[in-house]
C-alpha cells in the first residue's frame, strides 16, 4: 500500500504541476463549464483512449498517457466545480487553485485507501483497457445522474463517481510507468 501511495502521490504531483503550469496560460478559464460539459470533456478523453487502445495509431499526436492526465486534471475539475458556491468568482488565484486541487486529492486519497483496504489493490491485476472502460461506464453513470438532475436512489453521487474516475486514471498512469 506504501508504494502505491508513493506511486500516486508521484504523478498527482506531476498532473499538478502541468495543470498549474496551464492556469498560468489561461487562466481558470474551465470555471466556465457546467458540470455536463465537464463530464462530456472527460468523455471525449476517455473515448479517445479507447480507439487508441483499439486502433493503436495516433494522426494528432498525443497519446494514451496525454489523456489519462486530461482525466485527472478534468476530474478534479469538475469536483472543484462541484464544491465552489454559485457565486465563487470566475478568476481564482494560483494559490486558490492549487488549495482547491490539493483539497481534492487528499479527498480522493483517503477513498483510495480505503478501497485498497477492502480490495486488496485488486486494481494491479487489471489491464489497462478495463480501466479505460471502467471510466467511460462511470462518465456514462454521471450522464444519467446529470440527467436525472442529480438524484439517485441507492447510487453513489457525482463527486463517488468522479473521485472514481480519477483514481482509475492514476492507477493506468502508474500502470504505463508515468510515476517513474
Amino acid at each position: 500500500m506504501n508504494k502505491t501511495i508513493e506511486e500516486y502521490l508521484r504523478v498527482i504531483e506531476k498532473c499538478k504541476e502541468l495543470f498549474l503550469n496551464k492556469h498560468q496560460d489561461y487562466g481558470t478559464s474551465w470555471r466556465i463549464m457546467r458540470l455536463s460539459s465537464i463530464t462530456d470533456q472527460l468523455y471525449i478523453k476517455a473515448k479517445r483512449i479507447r480507439t487508441l487502445e483499439i486502433q493503436r495509431v495516433s494522426k494528432v499526436g498525443e497519446g494514451v498517457v496525454d489523456e489519462y492526465i486530461g482525466i485527472v486534471n478534468y476530474s478534479i475539475i469538475a469536483l472543484i466545480q462541484m464544491n465552489l458556491k454559485p457565486d465563487a468568482p470566475i478568476e481564482l488565484s494560483k494559490e486558490e487553485v492549487s488549495t482547491y486541487y490539493q483539497d481534492m486529492v487528499d479527498k480522493t486519497l483517503e477513498l483510495l485507501k480505503a478501497k485498497n483496504h477492502d480490495y486488496g489493490e485488486a486494481w494491479r491485476d487489471l489491464r489497462i483497457t478495463s480501466m479505460t472502460d471502467l471510466i467511460l461506464t462511470k462518465i456514462h453513470r454521471v450522464k444519467q445522474i446529470e440527467d436525472n438532475q442529480g438524484k439517485t436512489i441507492v447510487s453513489e453521487g457525482l463527486d463517488a463517481n468522479y473521485q472514481d474516475m480519477l483514481n482509475y486514471a492514476v492507477f493506468a498512469l502508474i500502470k504505463l510507468g508515468y510515476a517513474l
